[in-house]
Parts: C-alpha cells; sequence; structure tokens
C-alpha cells in the first residue's frame, strides 16, 4: 500500500491557511475590543508581545491568564499611586532611606521607624518635629507622606502659609466649605514649615490661628496631622496672630501628639559649605596651572 507524502506546498493546506488567516483577524479585532472596552491599556498595548511570549513558551491556560492580569494589575497601581502622588501637593519626592541619620545623632531613629509604619495613620494619633531649618524634619514628614501615597492611604502636604493662603482664599470667593472639606479629608495632613514665612492677613480676614483652628478640630480624632516647626511652641502665638485661639489649637494637636526634636546642625548648610569649599578647591588648582619642570632637571633634559 502506497502514501501519498503530503508537501508544505500541498494545496490542501494552503486553502486552509487562507481560511485562518480571515477568522484570525476577527478574532484579533474583538480581543482587541474587549481590552478596550475593559480599558485594559497595557495589555492592548503590550498585546504583540503577550501573544509572542505565549506562542514561544506555550504556558498553561492558567499561567497565561495569571501572567496578564498581574501585568495589568501592577500597570494600574503603579498608576494609581503615581496620581496620589501628583494630587497631594507634595512637592519633592523624599526617602528615608537617604535620610542621614549619623548627621543628626540627637534624633530619636527608633520613633521614626515607627512613624515609616504608618500606624500612627491607623490610630488618627498626631505628629509634632520641632527643630530649627535644614535639620531634616521636612524630609522626614515627606518621605512618611510618599509611603501613604504607595499604601493608598489618601494624603495631603502644604506649608503653613500655603494652607492658610488656600483658606483665606475660599472666604474671597466663596470656596470656604469646599476648601476647609478638602484639607479635613485626607488621612494623614502634612502641615510643613510653621514659622517660617509670612502669613498675610487683610482686614477682613480672620488671623491664622482661626483658620488652623477650625481645621484641626474638624480633623481631631479622626485623622492624623503631622505638623514641622521651625519655632518653640510659646511662640505659636505670636506667628499665628491670636494667643488663645492658638492654646486651643495645642491642646487638639500637639499636647498629645507623638513628638519628635532635632538640635543638630543644618544639613543644607553643611551641603552649601563642603560645595563651596570643593570650588575654591577647583579655583585654586586652576590659577596654579600645569607643574613647570625647573631647567636643568631631568624632564627637562628628557625634553631636548
Amino acid at each position: 500500500m502506497t502514501t501519498t507524502k503530503t508537501t508544505a506546498s500541498d494545496p490542501n493546506k494552503k486553502r486552509a491557511r487562507q481560511r485562518a488567516a480571515p477568522a484570525d483577524d476577527a478574532v484579533m479585532a474583538r480581543l482587541v475590543a474587549h481590552l478596550d472596552f475593559l480599558r485594559l491599556t497595557h495589555t492592548r498595548k503590550q498585546l504583540d508581545d503577550v501573544l509572542a511570549w505565549a506562542r514561544s513558551a506555550r504556558p498553561a491556560p492558567i499561567e497565561l491568564l495569571e501572567h496578564v492580569l498581574g501585568e495589568e494589575v501592577a500597570t494600574k497601581r503603579d498608576a494609581r499611586i503615581e496620581r496620589r502622588i501628583t494630587t497631594s501637593g507634595l512637592c519633592e519626592r523624599k526617602l528615608l532611606e537617604t535620610f542621614d541619620f549619623d548627621f543628626q545623632p540627637t534624633l530619636d531613629r527608633g520613633t521614626v521607624v515607627e512613624l515609616a509604619r504608618l500606624d500612627f495613620v491607623d490610630r488618627a494619633e498626631d505628629v509634632v518635629i520641632n527643630g530649627n531649618p535644614g535639620t531634616g524634619k521636612s524630609h522626614i514628614l515627606k518621605a512618611i507622606g510618599l509611603r501613604a501615597c504607595e499604601r493608598g492611604i489618601r494624603f495631603r502636604y502644604a506649608r503653613c502659609v500655603d494652607l492658610v493662603d488656600d483658606l483665606h482664599a475660599g472666604l474671597a470667593d466663596g470656596t470656604y466649605p469646599k476648601r476647609l472639606r478638602a484639607w479635613a479629608r485626607p488621612k494623614l495632613l502634612v502641615i510643613d514649615d510653621v514659622g517660617l514665612g509670612q502669613l498675610k492677613k487683610h482686614d477682613d480676614e480672620p488671623t491664622a490661628a482661626h483658620s488652623l483652628y477650625t481645621l484641626v478640630d474638624r480633623r481631631h480624632g479622626r485623622a492624623s496631622t503631622a505638623i514641622t516647626s521651625n519655632i518653640e511652641l510659646s511662640e505659636w502665638g505670636r506667628y499665628l496672630g491670636d494667643a488663645i485661639i492658638t492654646r486651643a489649637i495645642l491642646d487638639r494637636i500637639v499636647m498629645n501628639a507623638i513628638r519628635l526634636r532635632i538640635d543638630g546642625p543644618s544639613y543644607r548648610q553643611q551641603v552649601a559649605e563642603d560645595r563651596a569649599k570643593e570650588r575654591a578647591e577647583r579655583r585654586t588648582k586652576a590659577k596654579a596651572g600645569p607643574r613647570m619642570s625647573k631647567p636643568g632637571s631631568s624632564a627637562s633634559k628628557s625634553k631636548r
């Protein structure tokens, strides 16, 4: 009995491929439509690569599905974190891993590490960090705020002067209740640099103390407020413009807060001094120019 050997040029196979091509195109079109409808944008962009990987690696169906959905989830999670950071008002992205604890030996490192776990946010506890400018207070709270965004915690950041200006702007344009709710809503609010910058006040505006008291009172016991201060707590009344109202703020937020103090030198000043020293050394070397060999020296003779 003889068998007919089928070659690559077999007309039957050729016709089968021709019939399959339109079918594959139709399936691909439906697949793309499904991805667009479900807004699986990452998978849509990487579809050719995913299909190529599936053809070569030949994963099990459950492995293929987990791979596709896992990549999509990771992309969406990263995008969500990025949106939280963008809308938080955080002007710098700081990391605790880059904080120089050796430069501030008086700082309680254990408390900082504990704060980084964000358990205080779950307990709606407040934080106050005192110290001179440049000692790393803002670095710590910005890093903690960044971690909050990564954990899915609603977070906002503002310098004290900017926060007060925003609330006062709401009084001028009738959006004060809306702005106050926006600042009261986050699970973690960082108010940076109390005592730094001039608090502006028009005649018909309340003092900064009144504005901050309303916000602090609304958040007290419900959400965490973390503050950095460049002045002593005893000077807050003068800075905020009303000693009595400031006492009420301190009673609600500071007296029962997790407190840190940094008495060390200014890191920014040290960096500036180091850079100035480096520039001076470069100028000195440039003025000295290349070293010239003395006449009669071995180096001079070798050039002859």
